[in-house]
């Protein structure tokens, strides 16, 4: 039986939050449950289907998708009441009831069927990868009311102003709030506990942020996801499921055994290349974008008039067309035709339209890529798939699954995405068959939750690069955060890690974490052997066995020192391709009588470099800097345009070997809004940043600037920019650590090697402790491997 069970109301929402557990080293698996009102459905040829719930699985997260979100109330409870009430929810230690981030579907009745059940219900329904956030119980997006956006324009209601009275409209006032000031504090889990007490309580929780969501989280863990003698339900959207994941996969995942078996569910039995089709059923401008790419890179696309749907044989024609183009073994997509609709007429709709692909997908074998939750679900009820494993995210929603039948299935929300995202999940079906993508196909790219990471299809024949690991301070996190990162089953894909500090440390780091794993000193990076739980470190043995977690130690600067010395000896030499750097101490770097200001600086002397830049990677968002670790009078001072222009060009250049062919780069002015035609400032726009924009401009690169600082960040924050030319250090990183420090990276561009970062300190007051978050490591070797792998670009 599984450790979580999740219920889902489409199939999009269920296999992200699927693959939010596979993603954290966890099995999971997506159930298509029928429920009774589900059974005996006809489709528009007169056959009929019976759906059948699966079995018992023995997934540590069981996903069931009640298929309920275009039901009426009654029915999408009945729903979740049955899922609710079967083996799999009876046996698991935790329950969540993945919700849409827009708060649409029925989420009344089925919160609603909790409470009947006797569950207590907490609500997050927070979406900071997409800035969906909840303030004192309403909804935003984007900073601005929910109800103030176009992104219901599909449904037949209105959205919500306030949350709960679209949870309880009968008695709004009985729905405890827990607001922000109380979701960062230290009391969440006593205040939860007193809010569930008694008869079934519902909770709405504020958020923003994902710290917020992981307060939350932790609070239900700590209760373990019970209060006042009844069961916990968690509602949330993907990204409270990722929090989750990553929670629980902290544990699971330090057992080899466990991640074995993540591997053995999600690697799929190689076959023949199959066609491939693309069903998008969302009329969102963000899928029909999406669509264009495809059409772009050479599918077919067929549009069905909406006016048509369920007429007898009204689609015959197109449907013999598309039957043939994927027996030949075309690439070919569906979707409707450019028209007004009848909100009320969208269930026929996307009925018509699944059936339409179903009857083509039947004739001859074919992996799908499918858009819109509902669409999805109609189309693989269709078809009679039962259940699916997750494989893979592309972008946050786009996930690949694989069905019970073999079938490739990429499924994604309509509004969710940049315009890539379908091609992204078209190329890595083509990864997983086996078969080169077509030449023209642009990067793969994955943004958002799980980074801005960057792959194609020619380097995947390469030999895993070397990777130094330096072990920073190790009166710090360094060590608690390189033990589980090392170990992790995707790095080992991708790279093959050896640290350069002490054994030692790194072993007391491993009991402080309860991680069993096997510590073996090595001579050189060539003597290192990668078998799963193992760990190769390059033992310098600097330091005493007695050093305190937490203190300042001259000791301990003096070995961060000779960690990065020796990493650069073999960077320098070609015996590793990147050096990912744990943090030091600046001032216990000094105390042991090396004078530099950080990493950066250290490197470029190491490395016989006069120029670098430092490079901020999250998530959410890229940032350069144009000066670093100077005063801001003297960052003023030292601007000028060919730094501008070499900064620019630097970061271009890390851009394009990163995976983004062609990055548009926003610069930001020193003034407020960027001097205003000389009203602030004294003209250093004109004079210090304009020239140095135009430079770049002339050689080719997207670049865009000065503009003012606060709004470039506001833009590139939602995708506008792939990268941020910030003039100074505080401009750059507040807002980066702002949007996504818990997985950001520090790169340093212009060193001859590659070298990447953790995006925080050594964190004196939390080491030792067993509570470093590793995921920046994480994402930091990541990053070194993406970038190890691709030749430098000249500019």
């Amino acid at each position: 039986m599984a450790s979580v069970f999740v219920q889902a109301d489409d199939f999009s929402g269920a296999a992200e939050v699927g693959y939010c557990f596979v993603g954290h080293g966890l099995t999971a698996q997506v159930l298509l449950t029928p429920g009774p009102a589900h059974t005996g459905q006809t489709h528009d040829d007169g056959t009929s289907f019976t759906g059948t719930v699966a079995g018992s699985t023995a997934a540590d997260a069981v996903v069931a998708d009640t298929h309920s979100r275009g039901l009426s109330p009654a029915d999408a409870e009945a729903r979740v009441k049955d899922a609710f009430s079967g083996p799999e929810a009876s046996a698991a230690q935790v329950l969540f009831k993945k919700m849409d981030s827009l708060w649409r579907g029925n989420i009344s009745a089925e919160t609603a069927a909790l409470a009947d059940l006797g569950y207590h219900v907490v609500v997050a329904g927070a979406l900071p990868q997409l800035q969906r956030t909840v303030r004192a119980g309403r909804p935003f997006v984007a900073g601005s009311p929910l109800a103030e956006a176009d992104l219901w324009q599909a449904e037949a209601s209105a959205p919500p102003a306030d949350i709960p009275s679209l949870l309880h409209p009968e008695e709004p006032e009985s729905v405890h709030s827990l607001g922000l000031d109380a979701v960062r504090s230290s009391r969440v889990p006593s205040l939860l506990d007193q809010m569930l007490d008694g008869r079934p309580a519902l909770v709405v929780v504020d958020g923003e942020t994902t710290a917020d969501l992981e307060q939350v989280v932790d609070a239900l863990l700590e209760l373990g996801f019970t209060a006042g003698g009844r069961r916990i339900v968690l509602v949330g959207t993907g990204g409270a499921a990722d929090v989750l994941a990553e929670r629980l996969g902290a544990h699971s995942a330090r057992n080899a055994q466990s991640v074995a078996a993540a591997d053995a569910t999600t690697a799929e039995p190689q076959e023949a290349e199959r066609p491939v089709l693309a069903v998008v059923g969302s009329a969102s401008g963000t899928a029909q974008k999406q669509l264009a790419r495809l059409e772009a890179e050479g599918f077919q696309v067929v549009r069905l008039h909406p006016l048509y749907a369920g007429a007898k044989d009204a689609y015959a024609p197109q449907l013999a067309q598309v039957s043939a183009d994927l027996r030949a073994g075309h690439r070919v997509a569906i979707t409707l035709a450019a028209a007004k609709v009848d909100p009320s007429g969208s269930a026929r709709i996307v009925q018509a339209l699944s059936a339409f692909a179903a009857r083509a997908a039947k004739a001859t074998p074919t992996d799908l890529i499918l858009t819109g939750g509902e669409t999805a679900r109609e189309v693989l009820d269709a078809v009679g798939r039962s259940s699916l494993v997750p494989l893979a995210a592309v972008q946050h929603g786009a996930v690949l699954s694989r069905a019970d039948d073999g079938t490739l299935v990429g499924t994604k929300p309509g509004s969710f995405g940049d315009d890539l995202a379908l091609l992204q999940l078209y190329d890595e079906i083509r990864e997983r068959r086996s078969a080169p993508a077509p030449a023209n196909t642009l990067p793969r790219k994955t943004s958002e939750e799980s980074g801005a990471t960057m792959t194609d299809s020619a380097t995947k024949n390469q030999p895993l690069p070397y990777v130094a690991v330096t072990m920073g301070d190790g009166a710090g996190i360094g060590p608690e955060v390189i033990v589980p990162a090392v170990l992790d089953a995707g790095i080992l894909a991708e790279c093959r890690p050896v640290v350069v500090g002490d054994a030692l440390r790194l072993r007391q780091a491993a009991e402080t974490l309860g991680v069993e794993v096997d510590i073996q000193a090595v001579q050189d990076v060539e003597d290192a052997v990668f078998t799963p739980g193992r760990v190769n470190v390059i033992d310098l043995a600097l330091l005493p066995e007695d050093l305190a977690w937490g203190q300042l130690s001259p000791v301990a600067g003096h070995a961060a020192y000779e960690y990065i010395r020796v990493a650069s000896e073999l960077a320098m030499a070609g015996k590793v391709q990147a050096i990912c750097t744990a943090p030091l101490n600046k001032e216990a770097l000094h105390a042991a009588g090396h004078i530099y200001p950080g990493h950066t600086e250290l490197l470029a002397h190491l490395t016989g470099t006069e120029e670098v830049s430092m490079m901020l990677s999250t998530p959410k968002i890229r940032v350069i800097h144009v000066t670093t670790h100077i005063g801001l009078m003297d960052a003023i001072r030292k601007i000028n345009p060919d730094l501008v222009e070499r900064t620019i060009r630097r970061g271009h250049e890390a851009l394009v070997r990163a995976g983004i062919p062609n990055p548009k780069i926003g610069v930001c002015a020193i003034n407020p809004h960027a001097g205003e035609n000389g009203l602030f400032g004294q003209g250093e726009e004109a004079e210090k940043i304009e020239p140095g924009v135009k430079a770049a401009q002339a050689h080719g690169i997207n670049a865009v600037g000065p503009l003012p600082a606060d709004t470039l960040f506001f833009l590139a924050g939602r995708g506008d920019y792939d990268l941020v030319v910030a003039m100074y250090h505080d401009q750059g990183h507040g807002p980066v650590k702002v949007l996504g420090i818990e997985a950001g990276v520090n790169i340093t561009v212009g060193l001859p090697v590659i070298r990447t970062s953790v995006d925080h300190g050594t964190a004196f007051d939390i080491a030792g402790k067993n509570i470093a978050d590793s995921r920046s490591m994480v994402e930091a070797l990541h990053q070194a491997a993406e970038m190890a792998t691709r030749p430098a670009v000249a500019v």
